[in-house]
């Protein structure tokens, strides 16, 4: 079995693709369960965030896993399996280590260092707990993924020097409407995009912070964490025509903005204009294409625009910190895999040793019962030192040519050579202890 990872992202797909796999719901669980059910796959995640849709599977073979996972993307875009190829990137074994780790530190992101990532790696990996479809190789990965991202935040400067898609749309609003501290800014939704939204724009100082949520007791208690007013959902209308910039991101599978509803608040406006930043995928601002009637007055960014905004402005020497880091624990992480590769058969040929040593010592029990306890030990002893000796040089050199890639075929001479059953191999977990029986 083999680690691959098939996806597409901000880097190689439009947003209006990336939005067909995400915008119905339960997309993630089908393409898991359609993974699986191919039979190629025995182990599926799949992590999807605002910018990408990825699934990591455990697989028997390269090309029927990469089928079995494109068509599950394809038959979850309603797309044919060859319009979508041009937009994925194939990851597999060690390259595919790397790139998880890559995700789990924000590097691949589109704010690169941005630290959500952490959460949605943590959720994708839970779901794929709680679904039974995780075993001990992804969640090996996932695991020391998070680790290596909480790594890469806390040890570096990454964090001080990544610049958010929230902050990137304030900044350009900035840009459009003038500074920050003279605009009333609203914020549609109140899950945890919207939070980062709301205090970010909080921290800037904003004239006046407004949150509209369909559930009014979590708008209250986001407005009350961020020295904001909390209005319902049924005033959305009137929101969007009090506000210089609107910060749109519920996680609704429909528009919750139109361009009627921009263009209404135009005129409201008396054609100010205004900022609409939508974080939202499936997007919670209808497409300007779809509009019909242009609206002038309203500037919108949505992920894509974003994605412009912040090319260039990670901090190279703190993402090369990041990078270095991310290179050593991947070195690490498949030093101890092949280590673990070879493990059960180095306890399964120590346990047939001592399988060997005890039922020899029976056999001198039953020959010479007269034998005092003293003597016995010796005996034991040498006994356990001559096998000792024996399967050092094997065990040593099974691990040797693990790091150098050829564990497993030495292993699986050592099972043939020394008559292993497979059953035996995958129910040692340990070695036994060959001294003081």
């Amino acid at each position: 079995m083999s680690l691959l990872v098939l996806g597409l992202s901000h880097h190689t797909a439009p947003l209006s693709v990336i939005e067909e796999l995400t915008e119905a719901g339960g997309s993630a669980d089908a393409i898991a369960e359609a993974v699986l059910a191919s039979a190629v796959a025995s182990e599926v995640v799949v992590l999807t965030t605002c910018n990408r849709l990825e699934v990591y599977a455990e697989v028997s073979a390269f090309h029927s896993g990469v089928a079995a996972i494109g068509e599950a993307l394809a038959d979850a875009a309603g797309q044919a399996p060859q319009d979508l190829t041009e937009h994925l990137y194939v990851r597999y074994d060690d390259s595919a280590v790397a790139h998880a780790f890559t995700v789990a530190c924000g590097l691949d992101s589109m704010a690169v260092g941005e630290s959500q990532i952490l959460a949605q790696m943590r959720e994708a990996l839970a779901v794929g707990q709680a679904e039974g479809r995780v075993g001990q190789s992804l969640n090996s990965l996932f695991q020391q993924a998070l680790r290596v991202g909480k790594r890469a935040h806390s040890e570096t400067d990454i964090d001080s020097h990544s610049v958010s898609l929230v902050q990137a749309g304030l900044e350009r609003a900035a840009e459009l409407l003038g500074p920050a501290q003279g605009l009333r800014v609203s914020v549609v939704g109140a899950g945890g995009m919207s939070g980062l939204a709301a205090a970010n724009a909080s921290r800037t100082g904003v004239a006046a912070l407004t949150i509209v949520n369909r559930t009014p007791e979590r708008a209250e208690r986001l407005a009350a964490a961020t020295a904001g007013v909390a209005r319902p959902w049924s005033e959305l209308a009137d929101v969007l025509a009090d506000s210089d910039v609107v910060i749109a991101c519920t996680g609704a599978l429909g528009h919750v903005i139109s361009g009627a509803d921009l263009a209404a608040s135009a005129v409201a406006r008396a054609g100010r204009p205004q900022v609409v930043v939508d974080l939202a995928l499936p997007r919670d601002v209808q497409p300007e294409a779809e509009w019909g009637t242009a609206v002038p007055s309203a500037h919108i960014l949505d992920l894509e625009a974003l994605g412009r905004l912040l090319e260039g402005r990670a901090d190279a020497q703190q993402v090369s910190k990041v990078h270095e880091l991310v290179t050593g624990e991947v070195a690490a992480y498949l030093t101890r895999r092949m280590e673990n590769a070879v493990a059960p058969t180095v306890a399964a040929l120590r346990s047939r040793a001592a399988q060997v040593v005890a039922a020899e010592m029976d056999r001198l029990d039953q020959r010479l019962p007269a034998l005092d306890e003293e003597t016995r030990a010796e005996v034991s002893l040498a006994v356990h030192r001559i096998v000792e000796k024996l399967l050092h040089t094997p065990t040593r050199r099974v691990k040797e040519y693990a790091m150098e890639g050829a564990g497993p075929d030495y292993a699986a001479a050592l099972r043939e050579l020394f008559d292993l059953e497979p059953k035996d191999v995958a129910n040692v977990a340990t070695p036994p202890r060959m001294v003081g029986s």
